[in-house]
């Protein structure tokens, strides 16, 4: 009896950079720029969905970019930005 679906298809080695790109996402958008955090979170899930893996990492990334840039907002809209001259 034959198997009524085929085998997954299988992807070359090297390709998947699911904790990569959440490593990556969770560290520039913590430190630096909430924007990078969040591309590089995008880019993590999506390869973990590619790949069947998990994509905490990702929606990590993202959540930190995100609180990144409201508290960057708020910190200049208050003036208490680091390096604004008040």
């Amino acid at each position: 009896m034959t198997d009524p679906y085929p085998p997954p298809q299988s992807t070359p080695a090297g390709n998947d950079r699911t904790t990569l790109w959440g490593v990556l996402g969770i560290v520039l958008g913590l430190i630096c720029c909430g924007l990078l955090g969040i591309v590089f979170g995008w880019l993590s899930i999506r390869d973990a969905k590619k790949f069947g893996k998990s994509p905490v990492l990702g929606y990590v990334a993202i959540a930190l970019g995100v609180v990144n840039i409201v508290v960057s907002g708020i910190l200049r809209a208050t003036g208490h930005y680091p390096g604004m001259s008040s």
